[in-house]
């Protein structure tokens, strides 16, 4: 498989990031870490090789980039409207710098990457497609939660005004806007969550989601997996090559 590794220093962070490229050819897919985690970490924890017949066969090419979490929402020293804001700058830094390298990467100058990601790479996922629906031709995202005001992240729903663009559920519930609305139906939107094991939230936010997609007429693809399905790698593994098998068949 071929593999890069590329680095520079962000001016939108004040701060050099990192990611990985996996493949040599094939639709980009912009990858986000779990909670806390790191660019890497999709290989590490075995995605890369669970997925590795779609990546080696050019039929889709990953962008793992690194995340912030500890500058964002896990930086409970800081008011909720500086974390938002440095969330902002990790916005700038995904879609000013990472998106055009991804574009220049694959000589594609109007590609837009699916976003993906398990956890609260699935949050980061479903919050880029939804904020950028021009930038992204779609999301898979599993096991996510899609509201901010949740104790995991120290916000109160008296706080939601200060982080109101970045929690999906929230902002989603009231865009009535004709030009967002059309843009996410022309989309892929593809989110799974289990029953099982500490997936009891991130099925909850995810039922929450499908009521407003389908309130708004958004074609969203919301998948609701077995009992048994917990939250945890070997089942996203199996997640990922089933929906890879649909949209690459």
């Amino acid at each position: 498989m071929h593999i890069e590794e590329h680095r520079w220093h962000s001016p939108a962070l004040g701060r050099e990031m990192a990611l990985k490229v996996y493949g040599h050819w094939g639709d980009p897919f912009i990858v986000f870490p779990c909670s806390r985690g790191r660019y890497f970490d999709y290989e590490g924890m075995g995605m890369i090789g669970a997925i590795a017949a779609f990546i080696d066969g050019g039929r889709i090419k990953l962008f793992c980039v690194d995340s912030i979490d500890n500058e964002t929402w896990y930086n409970f020293a800081i008011a909720p409207t500086g974390r938002n804001e440095r969330y902002e700058a990790y916005d700038r830094y995904i879609t000013a710098e990472v998106i055009p390298f991804i574009r220049d990467h694959c000589h594609a100058p109007d590609a837009r990457p699916i976003t993906n990601g398990c956890s609260m790479g699935a949050y980061h996922a479903l919050n880029f497609f939804f904020k950028h629906p021009d930038l992204f031709q779609g999301t898979i995202s599993l096991s996510g939660l899609y509201r901010l005001d949740r104790p995991e992240f120290g916000l109160s729903a008296a706080e939601l005004g200060a982080v109101y663009f970045n929690s999906p559920l929230t902002y989603l519930a009231n865009i009535s806007d004709p030009w967002f609305l059309e843009q996410y139906r022309q989309r892929a939107i593809i989110v799974c969550a289990g029953q099982g094991a500490w997936d009891e939230e991130a099925l909850e936010d995810t039922r929450h989601l499908a009521d407003i997609c389908q309130a708004k007429a958004i074609p969203a693809w919301i998948d609701i997996w077995g009992h048994d399905v917990n939250h945890d790698w070997p089942w996203w593994y199996k997640q990922m090559n089933y929906f890879l098998g649909k949209l690459y068949s």
